[in-house]
């Protein structure tokens, strides 16, 4: 039988699409051979290795961010504890929360404390701010590394690891395909960067040319990559409609990206069974 490793990109809020990958390997009873995250993409993958299911990464999704009370409960619990955490973050400042407070409140119990104690091998990657290239984690602590890889630079600090300071993974590498091709027999790509959306005859305002460029910019380094290795699957579901701090459309971006798990259980059905693989 062959192998596949999973490869699954950045793109915030759009990244509740990867929910649809898990329950097709779910569907099948298969389960991939390592997973490499960035950002989103990572927080996603770390759930999975840590053994829950896509229905439970969907239905713990859920419950946070569509009930509006206990989002606000959860949310208050991120605040400094004291005056010397609220200086040692940063002090006054507009935006750049701390990620990995942030994630000690939000991420599920059951998400592993280490790489070492995942059921699947997982490769986070992030971006080292000095050195101007991508880091791949893959051992010792996990979620500071998750933090590390999912740092949105002006929403959340960086992250300091080992006196370097680590920032979104999507600046250097949105979809780790590249570190998982001696992993498995086969890749199998998720990209969620998304792209511009409108009528092509209107001039874009700037706050949307802003935040376009970041999506044109993500999809190139993407297409470089795959370009390298052609025998990667790449998919990319729509999620072009929506931004990156969309958590409050988890439902609309489910509905709109289901037929990501039959597309995927397509091409799992390829790889294992010899059938043709969709492009």
């Amino acid at each position: 039988m062959n192998s596949i490793a999973l490869a699954l990109g950045a793109g915030g809020a759009r990244g509740i699409a990867h929910i649809h990958v898990f329950k097709a390997f779910d569907d099948l009873g298969l389960k991939p051979a390592a997973i490499a995250g960035t950002s989103i993409g990572s927080l996603m993958g770390a759930a999975y290795a840590s053994g829950m299911t896509g229905r439970d990464i969907e239905t713990y999704v859920n419950e946070i961010f569509n009930d509006r009370k206990k989002l606000l409960t959860q949310a208050l619990k991120v605040r400094p504890r004291s005056i010397g955490r609220f200086f040692a973050d940063g002090g006054p400042r507009l935006g750049e929360f701390n990620l990995e407070t942030i994630l000690s409140v939000f991420l599920p119990d059951t998400v592993a404390d280490t790489f070492e104690a995942l059921h699947i091998p997982l490769f986070a990657v992030a971006t080292d701010y000095y050195a101007q290239q991508s880091h791949v984690f893959s051992s010792g602590a996990l979620q500071k590394a998750l933090a590390a890889s999912a740092a949105m630079p002006a929403v959340f600090l960086p992250v300091e690891i080992a006196q370097r300071f680590f920032i979104d993974g999507s600046s250097t590498d949105p979809c780790p395909l590249e570190c998982l091709q001696n992993t498995a027999d086969a890749v199998l790509a998720v990209d969620v960067s998304g792209g511009p959306v409108g009528t092509p005859d209107i001039r874009p305002n700037k706050i949307d040319v802003m935040y376009a460029s970041s999506q044109i910019m993500q999809q190139s380094i993407v297409r470089a990559k795959a370009d390298r290795y052609p025998e990667t699957i790449l998919l990319r579901p729509p999620v072009s409609n929506y931004r990156s701090l969309d958590f409050l459309k988890v439902s609309e971006i489910l509905a709109e990206t289901a037929g990501l798990r039959d597309l995927v259980k397509r091409q799992l059905d390829a790889i294992y069974n010899g059938g043709e693989q969709e492009r």
